[in-house]
């Protein structure tokens, strides 16, 4: 079972729109909502699945507005929080922004939108694409759209419409790579783990059908091949289009890709990774007269490759004043409304190592609060560069015309959640 009724409301709990799927719970029950939240919220206990009697409430928050569903069954509960997080995705993709005002201003499109997006409390058509073909922006002109059900709603390839024509047939795969790591303040790797995916423009006429080779281990496992680096990829979660029944038994992924942009794959690399922008720090605090910080920062990934965009955030006390910088290279500036220096190079060579001092004086009397130990955090992109060394060996593009397209790779790799932990 899903979902009875879906319900947005204001950060007040005040309904802006709902819709009742079923019937089968209270409409009032939703007024329980907003004081269940508040209690959860005093007592500490914030809780994703709330109830009152037999009826449950499972909730997600987005800006300003709260996005709730109840039911009153033993629901399938990741089901019910897939779907409200793609609601979020296909109101974005219609709005631009989700928020009380989009709410407010797209009435008559937010409820064709939840007609179309479930029916009787089961998830229908959640593709924005396809359902951008029959529910157009303007609320006016949905009497006189297209009357007839797209054949996509209906066909066996919901993803993507028939007669897509290009001029130029191409599709860009781009492999992008989060790295997830916790250093300790002795320098020692707590965690570490990779988070990838696999996105695709397609530019394509027709319908075709792609097969996509990895160097992934258990294919070269069942095929004998063991030459080369490989990978094991955990957690794989694909896209609809890809046929999972072809993957489990010989590990090709084969599909017939949506129309435009997608993410075809994600997946999770548990390996342990040395850090790429290596940090260390030393945070000397001088009571009632200043604070002193020195940063270095190496970047430990080859000589060939450069990170874009490096941002070190360094955090500082809330008391701390008048500061004072010098960079190596770069440039730092102090944030004080989140208490803390960030300090950016726009391009950070493999292999260089860079400083940065900070100076920031302290008040006179001492901030007897006491405050916690926020660590560093570095946010870095690296393009023609993937840390688990994934890669893609082929892109088969097969369609009946038999035209002739071209795939171009690009590789990126960039912060995930990135925390060294400081002394001070």
């Amino acid at each position: 079972m899903s979902a009875s009724a879906i319900f947005i409301l204001d950060l007040k709990g005040k309904v802006l729109i709902c819709r009742n799927y079923k019937g089968d719970v209270d409409m009032a029950e939703v007024d329980h909502f907003m004081p269940l939240l508040m209690q959860t919220e005093e007592d500490g206990l914030i809780c994703p699945v709330m109830s009152h009697g037999k009826v449950h409430f499972m909730w997600i928050k987005h800006s300003n507005l709260y996005l709730v569903a109840t039911t009153n069954k033993n629901s399938n509960a990741s089901l019910v929080y897939s779907f409200l997080y793609k609601l979020v995705e296909v109101f974005t993709e219609y709005f631009k922004e989700l928020e009380e005002e989009s709410i407010q201003d797209n009435f008559v499109v937010v409820y064709e939108l939840l007609d179309e997006l479930m029916d009787f409390g089961f998830p229908q058509t959640t593709d924005s694409k396809i359902l951008q073909e029959y529910i157009t922006q303007e609320g006016t002109k949905l009497e006189v759209a297209k009357t007839k059900v797209p054949t996509t709603v209906t066909n066996a390839v919901s993803w993507r419409s028939e007669g897509i024509r290009y001029k130029k047939n191409e599709v860009f795969i781009d492999v992008i790579e989060s790295i997830n790591v916790l250093v300790n303040a002795n320098g020692s790797v707590m965690s570490s783990d990779i988070v990838g995916c696999i996105k695709l423009k397609t530019m394509l006429s027709g319908m075709p059908e792609l097969r996509l080779g990895l160097n992934d281990r258990v294919l070269f496992a069942l095929t004998g091949r063991d030459k080369g680096k490989t990978v094991v990829m955990e957690d794989v979660k694909f896209h609809q289009c890809v046929r999972l029944s072809r993957f489990d038994s010989d590990r090709t992924i084969s599909f017939i890709p949506p129309d435009g942009e997608s993410e075809l794959m994600s997946y999770r690399i548990n390996t342990h990774v040395k850090p790429l922008i290596w940090i260390e720090s030393v945070i000397e605090k001088f009571s009632h007269s200043r604070v002193e910080i020195m940063v270095k920062a190496k970047g430990q990934f080859k000589k060939q490759s450069v990170a874009n965009n490096v941002e070190v955030r360094v955090p500082v006390p809330s008391d701390a004043d008048s500061p004072k910088f010098k960079t190596s290279t770069g440039s730092a500036k102090y944030v004080p409304e989140k208490n803390m220096v960030v300090w950016t190079i726009k391009s950070f060579p493999g292999g260089k190592e860079f400083l940065m001092r900070a100076h920031f004086g302290l008040p006179s009397v001492e901030n007897e609060e006491l405050e916690g130990k926020p660590p560093i955090t570095v946010k870095f992109e690296i393009p023609y560069f993937t840390v688990s060394g994934i890669q893609v060996r082929y892109m088969k593009i097969i369609e009946k015309s038999g035209y002739q397209a071209l795939p171009w790779v690009r590789y990126i790799t960039q912060s995930g959640d990135y925390q060294l932990r400081t002394n001070i």
